[in-house]
């Protein structure tokens, strides 16, 4: 017991001893705790909301002012054709669209009926579910207001008034979930991997010893980091080509846009993945502590990325981070180019930002990486 007795102690000297490991055990978990914690949710709101009015009249207008004062819905615009709303709703503008016919008012006065083409942002087959039925909640209430105002003006017993949404699910129409789920694992997986590998190659070389002799050579520092990273570039290539090929044949996951040109998002999104990987083990001295901050980064870019929350859910200031994480616009791009066939076009944004996060962290970790005689 006394042995035991002194290996315990010994190793709690060894840890309180480490200054660099303190913040690791202590800090960074309760800042996990509270930011995850008011970030992370799984109520849908927000809910990015469009209409096409094809028959202005009072009637219509009412009805887009119930889905207005709704706390879950962000109208944010009128487009003029479904067309239109279709391109939006392709690019990731909007999530639902309500088309409102021709004569919907004079079919509610004279034939107590009318129909709602609603269409729907299914990626999220739980998200699109919920939305649907949030739609028919308003639809329902405005049937009711019809209902008292056509019994008011007539004042006597009509036939019932019925308003019915016919709901239209766009890119996963059986809602099932692993269509959602897969394409952001696979995220999950290529950035994992190749972050952890890249973060403790080079702390490894410190903790044998190895990058002392390294330091001592004619090699330079440009020559010295690609020649450590590049394999792990590699190895998120393969990742992300076995992912593909598991997420076709076991999930059957469509495949509708080009997979060129995400292997060229990928290609770029790699090398932020390395120079954060460079960026910690310059600031690390042992594979632990390496790991433990590479793990604290991860764990809130995966959850603040929309990988499992909605980014439209989330506060306000939680939106405003997930513009600096570059897991973010990786789930965004699989999911477009897999399930919604988008192109170029459609993910420039997102690929001229991750570029952007590729240069800056790159060069920062290949500044703070200093050679040591």
């Amino acid at each position: 017991m006394k042995t035991i007795g002194y290996i315990i102690q010994k190793e709690f000297k060894q840890i309180f001893r480490n200054k660099g490991m303190l913040p690791i055990i202590f800090i960074l978990p309760i800042l996990q705790l509270v930011i995850l914690s008011n970030a992370a949710t799984y109520e849908v709101k927000n809910i990015k909301f469009a209409y096409v009015d094809y028959d202005r009249t009072s009637t219509s207008r009412a009805l887009i002012e119930k889905f207005n004062a709704s706390n879950f819905f962000n109208v944010l615009t009128d487009f003029p054709s479904q067309e239109k709303a279709s391109a939006a709703m392709l690019s990731g503008e909007v999530d639902v669209v309500m088309e409102i016919p021709n004569h919907f008012e004079r079919n509610l006065l004279k034939e107590k009926t009318a129909d709602l083409s609603i269409t729907i942002n299914a990626i999220d087959g739980a998200a699109a579910g919920v939305e649907s039925g949030y739609v028919n909640q308003i639809v329902h209430s405005f049937n009711q207001d019809v209902k008292m105002t056509i019994l008011d003006t007539s004042k006597k017993v009509t036939q019932p008034v019925t308003i019915q949404a016919i709901p239209s699910f766009w890119y996963n129409t059986t809602l099932d979930y692993k269509t959602f789920m897969v394409p952001g694992i696979l995220v999950l997986l290529v950035t994992m991997i190749t972050l952890f590998l890249s973060g403790m190659n080079i702390v490894r070389e410190k903790e044998i010893g190895t990058l002392e002799q390294i330091n001592v050579t004619p090699i330079r520092k440009s020559q010295f980091i690609i020649g450590k990273l590049f394999p792990f570039w590699i190895i998120g290539m393969g990742l992300l080509t076995i992912g593909l090929i598991l997420a076709k044949t076991i999930f059957n996951i469509p495949m509708e846009g080009s997979i060129v040109l995400l292997y060229a998002y990928t290609s770029i999104y790699i090398l932020v993945i390395l120079g954060m990987g460079l960026l910690i083990s310059n600031f690390t001295d042992t594979q632990q502590q390496a790991m433990f901050i590479a793990w604290f980064f991860v764990v809130i870019f995966i959850l603040m990325s929309g990988l499992f929350t909605p980014i439209e859910s989330m506060p306000k200031w939680a939106q405003i981070v997930t513009e600096f994480n570059p897991i973010k616009y990786f789930v965004e791009i699989v999911r477009m180019v897999l399930l919604k066939g988008s192109g170029l076009g459609d993910i420039l944004p997102q690929l001229l930002k991750t570029l952007l996060f590729a240069i800056l962290m790159n060069v920062l970790a290949v500044w703070s990486y200093r050679k040591v005689n």
